[in-house]
């Protein structure tokens, strides 16, 4: 397994972290454990920016841009009264 394979990995899963973390933080039912998945979740999404950077100055994950069609076609679906 090269290095991109292994940071593709990280990512993924980093990823799945934030998401349980945010679903954990939505059902939380007290104060405290609110708190809790709160502070994890950001700490998963500075990891998640990080390894981002990381494959990105790497050229490894490069986002594509939108065609401003698309772009309009999912303001018009989203935004009501834009």
């Amino acid at each position: 397994m090269d290095d991109r394979s292994i940071m593709e990995n990280l990512l993924l899963l980093e990823k799945g972290v934030c998401d349980l973390y945010m679903h954990g933080a939505i059902e939380s039912s007290t104060a405290n454990v609110h708190q809790t998945f709160s502070s994890a979740l950001n700490d998963s999404l500075g990891m998640q920016g990080a390894l981002y950077g990381k494959m990105s100055a790497r050229g490894w994950y490069a986002p594509e841009a939108a065609e401003q069609g698309q772009i309009n076609t999912v303001k018009q679906k989203y935004c009501t009264g834009c």
